[in-house]
């Protein structure tokens, strides 16, 4: 028999939509701030010799280029204020997420609460300012080296720099705006709709090239069913859990005892989410992103980095494969699931493991359990990221079909639709609660005159 809340979830409709007016200011508040970001992707540096920049970017979209081009919703190919993107504050929020499981000082001030996290936040957004800055200073330079610019000089490198810092700390903001009054991760999903809008002209592209020859029709064929089947399987994998039984004991509440329940305690394959694949992309484009725009000038270190961490090439796909699996357990066990945390609101519900005591060995019982699951979960994004990427290195098409970009899309859009549910399920017990207490006074007024 069905629960109260599956009940309600399956009556969920556009009529329950329309009536939850708090649901529908947050999603128009989102959809609001997300068009103003992909406005300002289509607004230019000043300074930038566009019929260059678009020959460029034409050569480049099949190689790293057209990998920083997904990444910042086609800013960086059309040198807009974003063309950063939101990438410098992922990597600041890397590096202090690092340094917090490192440094004592950090790590006690994760544990002060909400104090303690609006101050690693502070020190995320410091971080973000310096490596905008060093990351903007280098693009304005490899600009000039490249033949990008209209007018080169110290004029140009200062206006490009406050440009493009002001531009990412504006993403950054808007990220928080919608993860705190809208729906969904912000930052996720200023990457998801960056993708998404670019998509239709990445497919147009792939079956241009496919009219005029430069793919056959199987190839075509091909591809299109690999996209599918990864779908499918980031679907499935998502969606995947590892039940842990939980037992409550019988309780007495004054002269009335209650008998104990069971539930159980979810483990998602994927705790992490899309989370791991984003940093390691982040990390790999890097120490590239300055070096791309500057065409054969590179320096020796450079292009050294650029042979050996080129999309496609082994050092490339290795160090892909391996941050992404260390992120996976890195962001599960210090954010998605502290296995610490867990014990300690079991044992303070009084629930427990059958076979297993509460406090630390219902901590060491689950990160055995998740350490174990994340065998699994690390092993399935990094298969899922690897292998169009490989397929698309070697037909030399749009980096929108690598599977980083699938599982952006499918992740995103599944964590936004459940919020979106969470928020219809929470309206509807707030109505039921009204009913019930509408229906508790008309009750009280009918006894009254009664009684009369």
């Amino acid at each position: 028999m069905a629960s109260a809340a599956e009940q309600m979830a399956a009556n969920m409709s556009w009529g329950a939509f329309g009536k939850a007016k708090e649901l529908r200011q947050r999603i128009l508040f989102t959809i609001g701030l997300l068009i103003i970001y992909r406005f300002g992707t289509y607004i230019p540096v000043p300074g930038i010799d566009a019929t260059a920049l678009r020959d460029f970017v034409e050569q480049a979209s099949a190689g790293l280029g057209g990998v920083l081009n997904m990444f910042t919703g086609g800013a960086i190919g059309r040198m807009g204020v974003f063309a950063l993107g939101i990438m410098p504050y992922i990597s600041a929020s890397i590096i202090v997420q690092l340094m917090t499981a490192m440094v004592p000082q950090l790590e006690q001030l994760k544990k002060e609460g909400e104090q303690g996290r609006k101050k690693i936040n502070q020190y995320t957004r410091y971080g973000t300012v310096a490596l905008a800055t060093v990351q903007a200073y280098g693009l304005a330079v490899s600009l000039e080296s490249g033949g990008l610019v209209t007018d080169p000089g110290w004029f140009f490198r200062a206006a490009c720099v406050v440009t493009l810092v002001g531009g990412t700390m504006f993403l950054m903001w808007l990220g928080e705006q919608i993860t705190a009054r809208g729906i969904g991760n912000g930052i996720s999903l200023i990457i998801f709709v960056g993708i998404v809008a670019e998509l239709p002209a990445a497919l147009a592209q792939f079956f241009e090239s496919g009219r005029t020859g430069a793919l056959s029709t199987p190839v075509i064929l091909g591809v299109v069913l690999m996209l599918l089947a990864t779908l499918v399987f980031v679907v499935f994998m998502e969606r995947s859990l590892r039940k842990i039984h939980i037992q409550y004991p019988r309780r007495q509440v004054g002269m009335k005892v209650y008998d104990g329940g069971s539930s159980h305690l979810p483990i998602k394959v994927n705790p992490a989410g899309v989370i791991p694949a984003i940093f390691a992309s982040s990390l790999l484009l890097l120490p590239t992103t300055i070096a791309t725009f500057s065409g054969q000038n590179t320096g020796p270190i450079m292009s050294t980095i650029l042979a050996y961490f080129g999309p496609g090439q082994i050092l490339y796909l290795l160090f892909f494969a391996g941050m992404i699996i260390f992120f996976t357990y890195f962001y599960t066990h210090n954010v998605a699931f502290k296995v610490d945390d867990v014990a300690d609101n079991l044992k303070n519900q009084n629930g427990f493991i059958p076979g297993i005591r509460p406090g630390k060995r219902t901590a060491e019982y689950l990160e055995y359990v998740v350490n174990r699951v994340l065998v699994l979960g690390a092993g399935y994004l990094a298969l899922v990221c690897l292998i169009p990427e490989m397929v698309r290195q070697e037909l030399a098409i749009t980096a929108y079909f690598g599977g980083t970009s699938i599982l952006i899309i499918v992740s995103v859009g599944m964590d936004t639709i459940q919020q979106v549910q969470s928020h219809l399920l929470a309206h509807q017990y707030e109505g039921l609660i009204e009913k019930s207490q509408l229906r508790g006074k008309n009750r009280g007024r009918k006894k009254g005159a009664a009684r009369r």
